[in-house]
């Protein structure tokens, strides 16, 4: 039962739901079955589709093996009401798919997902003014002029200018890089590098450029605490005051010093709910709707987990900064919980772990329209998240790094054509260093007495020396 990985790129989550439907339709297994006295041939039960496609999806790299029974019921009720399957009388749509012995088969046409057509996105090339071109809104025609008397003087200049011996002047406006051109930059790097990473030709498909604020980057860069968590400047979009003291209760449990309240059998239990709750009624995702495309795009490189994590890094950078904030105020909590020994089982039936990824999965990722996998995807990022989220939720030094220079850059080019006499002094170049700090001649070696002396020669015997 292999399962082909889905890479990155646009229409992911549909790629994905066509690879599955096929692999279930050609390799689920089929058999006879009687039910109420009548056979039935090609056919197979509920409960047997449930093990066979659970098995599939935790196998799969797509999904992998945090995928629950309960989430493969309900793919499969999406697998029935879209007509992927239907019950042994050919009814579908209506019906409810329940984990039994009731009886399914395969319509004859297969029912594949045609791609969804987008509107492109045409990315805005950035173009910074150049040095001759009048600022908006001005012209060489409407620059004011004084009235001009003439004499014998100015007829002759204006003659010369005429003739071509003198060349006339031309207004030339200094040009200053302006906030709105560092937040171009800041925007058009990151998105540049974010598809080089995703290895796509255009990122028109998977997320529309429009709807990114640069402001947001550069407020998730600069503006974290000590910790690296985000601080908002209107705190009027802080988490209320009692989600964030829960957080803390559970995150520190069970040393809450900041929890004053009176703790009793199954507290633990009433404040995860509470939590919960509150991130539930949220009427957006964390990762915001217009990202699902780009963060399911993501999902494809969790084979290449250095470059997942880079990828997610400048995609968090995305979000807006309120939404940044609460994901890591919610991720640090959840990873907390499920390193925690003595934090007693949350809920029964599940696991800490599990519990954790199917309370918040939908609260982070999801898609606005019905997507068909969206609630597996979710599953796959946040579980990725959990175990990343110190490293994905950090600034790309790389990427700061490489914007700050570009900025510095185009300063001093700026600097420089402004003020070329200034820029010469403070900056000189090897021409004119080497005019100020002429090459001063080297000292040669000293002689030494010795090196003047013949080398050491072994003793010899003469006529005159007497035996």
């Amino acid at each position: 039962m292999e399962h082909r990985i889905v890479g990155p790129g646009p229409y992911r989550a549909t790629r994905l739901w066509n690879e599955t439907v096929e692999l279930f339709r050609a390799r689920m297994p089929l058999r006879k079955h009687r039910c109420r006295f009548k056979t039935y041939e090609h056919c197979f039960t509920a409960a047997e589709a449930v093990d066979w496609l659970h098995e599939l999806l935790r196998n799969s790299q797509n999904f992998g093996p945090e995928v629950t029974r309960k989430q493969t019921i309900q793919l499969l009720r999406k697998f029935l009401k879209n007509h992927v399957i239907e019950d042994i009388k050919g009814k579908w749509g209506q019906e409810d798919f329940e984990d039994n012995r009731h009886l399914y088969r395969f319509p004859p046409s297969s029912p594949l997902k045609p791609y969804p057509k987008k509107p492109l996105y045409h990315r805005d090339v950035i173009k910074f003014p150049e040095w001759n071109d009048p600022p908006p809104g001005t012209s060489q025609e409407n620059i004011p002029v004084r009235p001009i008397v003439m004499n014998s003087e100015m007829w002759f200049k204006r003659h010369s200018i005429a003739i071509g011996e003198v060349p006339a002047c031309r207004l030339v406006h200094r040009r200053q890089l302006t906030e709105a051109n560092v937040e171009e930059i800041w925007k058009s790097a990151t998105l540049s590098h974010l598809q080089k990473i995703l290895g796509l030709d255009s990122l028109e498909e998977v997320l529309n450029s429009k709807l990114v604020n640069a402001k947001f980057i550069i407020h998730n860069v600069y503006s974290v605490s000590k910790q690296g968590v985000v601080i908002l400047d209107d705190k009027s979009k802080e988490l209320p005051h009692w989600v964030l003291s829960a957080m803390k209760c559970l995150a520190n449990w069970p040393n809450c010093t900041d929890w004053k309240q009176p703790m009793y059998s199954g507290f633990e239990k009433d404040v995860f709910k509470t939590i919960a709750d509150h991130y539930g009624q949220l009427k957006e995702p964390l990762l915001t709707f217009h990202l699902f495309d780009a963060f399911v795009s993501v999902l494809g490189l969790l084979q290449r987990e250095k470059v997942a994590v880079e990828a997610f890094q400048i995609c968090c950078l995305l979000l807006p900064p309120e939404n940044r904030r609460k994901l890591q105020l919610l991720m640090r909590m959840m990873a907390r919980i499920c390193l925690n020994k003595e934090m007693p089982p949350l809920c029964d039936g599940f696991g800490t772990r599990t519990l954790m990824v199917q309370t918040f999965s939908r609260c982070i990722l999801c898609s606005k329209d019905e997507v068909d996998l969206d609630e597996l995807l979710a599953a796959r990022l946040v579980t990725f998240l959990m175990d990343n989220y110190q490293e994905i939720l950090k600034v790309p030094l790389a990427l700061q790094t490489s914007i700050e220079e570009r900025v510095a850059h185009l300063r001093r080019v700026q600097f420089q054509k402004s003020y070329p006499e200034v820029y010469q002094e403070r900056f000189p170049t090897p021409e004119s260093e080497a005019l100020l700090f002429p090459d001063k001649p080297k000292a040669k070696p000293q002689l030494f007495m010795w090196a003047l002396r013949k080398p050491f020669q072994p003793f010899q015997r003469t006529r005159s020396f007497r035996m």
